[in-house]
């Protein structure tokens, strides 16, 4: 096998150059580093992945901790992720935590474990004084579609409360007052900014939040289908609805369509995230925009950015939730 100082003599160049390549450092020249690369080639030459990670105190892995495996919301994120990692020559090493405290917990304990060189955490079950302790230890903990004072210059987030405004009040424009609401889990930071955001809107406009009309589903579909279940058997009122997310608002529209709902003729939906598959529900899904895959992307700029100082790289911290207006809304007379 050949040798770190067969590629040197080889390229002609030093063996500080050819770890400087192999690190993917930018002190070295275009021109050196083709030298370089073409030896290595020729030779056959593969790094020892350990004993770079001696010599540099850096494994190039980041760890990532989300919540959930399920649905495309977290699928985008961790493509995001993955995507700029990989584009970096950096790996992720991915767990999960099922949105549960103990298991988040072992999880983090898991990366660190792996000697990641920085750990990019979706928790819905970590408390803010967890994470702010976590947060001084020796690895890097970065946050992302999550909000913390105390570490928000680790926080990738969106704005929540807006967005849940901006879905209440494209109804309200459209002449809707009767405006039932299916929310997720409270326990999520999320699922709460978006119903504040809601009674707000409400509230601006003169219209009373309705208990009669709330119910806490999931953030899966069948919490659609069972708020709005749970709506018409108790005979309310309402000429639209809003969900939390995109999927419960896919099952509140199948459940509608199964039970004689003309869509949105009959009622009006909107949903929250732009997942993929809004644009193939029919009728074709009025939600809000929540680039979760941007963020995810952002995430891991802000650790090549802070831990492998690639200083060029441009940072966005919050991001604002916009309209997407398709066709489940109709204007109420």
């Amino acid at each position: 096998m050949a040798t770190i100082y067969e590629v040197s003599k080889l390229a002609g160049v030093s063996l500080a150059t050819v770890s400087r390549v192999m690190n993917n450092n930018a002190k070295v020249s275009d021109r050196t580093r083709a030298k370089v690369l073409k030896a290595m080639e020729e030779l056959g030459y593969r790094p020892n992945s350990i004993a770079q990670s001696l010599a540099s105190n850096r494994t190039n892995s980041i760890g990532v901790l989300v919540a959930e495996l399920h649905g495309p919301f977290f699928g985008s994120m961790m493509s995001g992720i993955e995507a700029e990692c990989r584009a970096a020559g950096k790996h992720v090493i991915i767990t999960t935590g099922h949105s549960d405290e103990e298991r988040e917990k072992e999880g983090i304990e898991f990366l660190i474990s792996r000697n990641c060189d920085a750990i990019i955490v979706h928790s819905e079950a970590l408390s803010d004084e967890y994470l702010i302790k976590l947060s001084q230890g020796k690895t890097p903990i970065y946050l992302v579609s999550r909000y913390i004072e105390g570490m928000q210059d680790k926080c990738i987030s969106l704005d929540n409360y807006q967005g849940g405004y901006i879905a209440t009040k494209a109804l309200i424009d459209n002449g809707h007052k009767d405006i039932a609401y299916i929310a997720g889990p409270l326990f999520k930071g999320d699922s709460s900014e978006r119903l504040k955001g809601h009674k707000q809107a409400l509230q601006d406009n003169q219209l009373e939040f309705d208990e009669n009309l709330f119910y806490v589903g999931d953030f899966r579909e069948t919490g659609g289908a069972d708020g709005l279940k749970f709506f018409r058997d108790k005979g309310f009122t309402f000429s639209a609805v809003i969900c939390a997310n995109d999927e419960m608002a896919s099952g509140a529209m199948k459940y509608a369509r199964e039970h004689g709902y003309d869509l949105p003729n009959d009622l009006s939906i909107i949903g929250f995230d732009n997942v993929i598959f809004t644009n193939y529900l029919y009728p074709r899904l009025t939600t809000v925009n929540n680039p979760v895959d941007e963020m995810g992307h952002m995430a891991a700029r802000m650790v090549l950015h802070d831990v492998y100082k690639q200083k060029t790289l441009s940072i966005q911290r919050v991001f604002e939730p916009t309209l997407v207006n398709r066709d489940s809304i109709s204007v109420k007379d």
